[in-house]
């Protein structure tokens, strides 16, 4: 299948990263959220990250502004119709993530494959939603997306090969480095780092260091480029407990419990940078 057109659902940080990479290769893309103020601020976002690359002198400004004129937006999900690939960018819940997949099987013609973001749900459970389980595939991107260049491409029980290697390729055509994994909670990618994150919140939270000392600790000791509280600001505390809770529900072992001052931050409407104050404030 050759992949012209490339939809995205959700224009939130990871949505609006993998709308920008989509378009930056060469696809035409289109770009959906629930309001109209969701997806024109996803929209300037890719401008202002696009406009920094013109600055640093990475892109020239042609570059930037043919990237842009390949990007649509639009709050109806039937749109999404006339693509041949979609990607699913919405938060990190199993019932909403459901939902949507419901609805693409619905609008996308038979051939259209039908991608997720998720970070941690297992691939077979969202494939189940739909009638076309073998064009199921995970495709999980790292954040910041257009900076970092690791793809995981997780295959379902159900995935068809063709499906995944029409995914892996357009891994690459948007340069950056597929690695394959399993269709086990978390993958490979959050299976590691969530539980270390975890920790560092248990160490903050049972007063073995304050917030600083334990950042400080992981970037120089273990040579990390941000330390992990730092880090699940970045990648938002509700996602972080929404992952720990799908590796607890997933491998019920104590080892994956969410520790309880995470809860009572996501509880306390702390999320990190996205508000403006997490561990840190911004």
């Amino acid at each position: 299948m050759n992949v012209k057109a490339f939809g995205v659902v959700g224009s939130g940080q990871m949505g609006n990263g993998i709308a920008q990479v989509a378009a930056a290769s060469g696809l035409n893309v289109l770009m959906s959220d629930i309001k109209q103020e969701f997806a024109e601020n996803g929209l300037a976002n890719i401008a202002r990250n696009l406009n920094r690359m013109v600055d640093k002198g990475k892109i020239t400004d042609d570059d930037r502004n043919a990237t842009l004129a390949r990007i649509k937006i639009t709050t109806n999900l039937e749109d999404m119709a006339e693509v041949d690939y979609v990607v699913e960018a919405a938060t990190e819940r199993e019932d909403l993530k459901f939902k949507v997949f419901q609805d693409l099987d619905k609008i996308c013609p038979a051939h259209v494959i039908l991608g997720t973001n998720t970070s941690s749900i297992p691939i077979g459970r969202i494939a189940a939603q739909t009638k076309r389980p073998e064009k199921v595939i995970g495709m999980h991107f790292m954040n910041p997306v257009p900076v970092m260049k690791l793809v995981e491409v997780i295959k379902g029980l159900p995935t068809s090969d063709e499906t995944f290697k029409i995914t892996w390729d357009l891994c690459e055509k948007f340069g950056k480095t597929p690695a394959e994994a399993n269709d086990f909670p978390g993958f490979i990618a959050n299976r590691i780092l969530m539980p270390m994150i975890n920790e560092a919140i248990f160490c903050l939270y049972q007063g073995v260091g304050k917030k600083e000392d334990i950042d400080t600790v992981m970037m120089l000791g273990m040579n990390h480029p941000m330390g992990p509280l730092a880090l699940a600001d970045l990648i938002g505390l509700d996602t972080c407990l929404a992952i720990m809770d799908t590796l607890y529900d997933g491998f019920k072992d104590s080892k994956y419990r969410p520790c309880p001052l995470l809860r009572k931050y996501v509880e306390a409407g702390y999320l990190g940078r996205k508000v403006g104050k997490g561990f840190y404030e911004y």
